[in-house]
């Protein structure tokens, strides 16, 4: 494995450990300490994330062009990191949403340059392994900061402002192997400086449309985890102990993203996809139904193999489609895709809490994920019927 992966992976652990010591804490800080309800929180969470994905239809692009996906890398872990301590001081609402738009911005600017990146980095037969492999060193941050939020919760007698300052820390630290422990293949360097042009989303292939249809319809299946935390703390789960949701969530999730990546290197991609939208449809109906902490646990565990077994997989999906010179364009094009169907999927979701309960907001995620797994089958049942009738 390419030590670019590994630095990148590293990366995104620390980010990782930073912003989920915070957000495995923020939705409560929101609805319980600044009088936030549902549906402004399904608002926040959905245009932060559109706001991300917006933003990286232009930056996957532009690092296209330049032929510098480390520097816009950069630039977008740093606006993250300078945004962690406005959480802490925030006094209003307003506060909360203009640093998670800030720092949705930095997410915007970093991601598509970096799975880019990491698609140039990798060889062919580890791409899958690659993508994997920094998603699982991801989620090992997604685990640690809950963990360390729990602890520190216990520590400082519920002191959630103080929690938000320490986890200032693991930001600074992951800007700073960026900056100094990546680097960019040289070969990308003589690439760049290619016209940016809108008709290059025309260039294209069936294939990577269709990847990209999938994932919008499956995304409105998977709105925001912040929902995961209330539907917890609405069966019963103690304050302190609430981040250990995302704990669960991702403990699952960092042990089946690398080896879902390595597996479908070996034997196809549609196939762990497939098995992946099950795992969501079990967690949807599990979460829609369960009364306890227990069931709340165990749909969240299904949550999690779900991410496992996608998340890595339709960013492969795209390196695999998109032209080698387009892939940052391409991965722009997808996560534009993703982030406007998870607007629409938190708003709606937000809103039906408000109106009708958790157990439809789930119910309604279900029935979406039904309608992603019947496409999916559908395009592997028509690739298969193809490649027998050009033998």
């Amino acid at each position: 494995m390419p030590s670019g992966v590994w630095m990148l992976g590293f990366v995104s652990m620390f980010m990782d450990i930073s912003s989920e010591m915070i957000h495995a804490l923020l939705p409560v800080f929101l609805v319980t300490t600044l009088g936030a309800s549902a549906l402004t929180l399904g608002l926040i969470e959905g245009i932060a994330e559109a706001i991300a994905n917006v933003t990286k239809l232009f930056s996957g692009g532009l690092s296209d062009w330049l032929g510098r996906r480390k520097l816009l890398t950069t630039v977008g872990y740093g606006l993250a990191a300078l945004t962690k301590p406005v959480f802490p001081l925030a006094a209003t609402i307003g506060w909360v949403v203009a640093a998670r738009f800030i720092d949705r911005i930095g997410k915007g600017v970093r991601d598509a340059p970096r799975d880019a990146l990491i698609a140039d980095i990798a060889p062919p037969d580890l791409r899958g392994a690659s993508f994997g492999l920094r998603q699982s060193l991801d989620t090992v941050g997604a685990v640690v900061g809950p963990l360390a939020a729990i602890a520190l919760m216990a520590l400082s007698s519920d002191n959630i402002r103080l929690v938000f300052w320490i986890a200032v820390v693991p930001a600074l630290a992951s800007l700073g192997i960026m900056i100094f422990g990546v680097r960019e293949p040289p070969q990308h360097h003589a690439e760049g400086k290619e016209r940016l042009r809108l008709s290059d989303a025309g260039l294209m292939p069936v294939a990577f449309w269709m990847a990209t249809g999938i994932a919008i319809i499956f995304t409105f299946a998977r709105f925001s985890e912040a929902f995961l935390i209330l539907r917890a703390q609405h069966t019963g789960l103690p304050l302190a102990f609430v981040p250990s949701v995302m704990v669960v969530m991702n403990i699952v999730y960092a042990g089946s993203a690398y080896p879902a990546g390595v597996l479908s290197d070996r034997i196809g991609r549609t196939g762990l996809l497939s098995m992946g939208i099950a795992c969501l449809i079990s967690a949807d109906l599990i979460l829609a139904f369960g009364t306890t902490v227990a069931s709340v646990m165990l749909g969240v565990l299904f949550w999690g193999l779900h991410m496992g077994l996608t998340q890595g997989l339709f960013a492969s999906l795209v390196a695999d489609t998109a032209p080698a010179r387009l892939r940052g364009t391409g991965f722009g094009i997808f996560s534009f895709a993703q982030g406007i169907a998870m607007l629409v999927a938190s708003v709606v979701a937000g809103g039906l809490w408000d109106g009708y309960g958790p157990k439809l907001t789930f119910a309604a995620g279900s029935c979406f994920a039904a309608i992603a797994l019947i496409t999916l089958l559908l395009w592997r049942w028509r690739i298969g019927k193809n490649a027998v009738g050009s033998m």
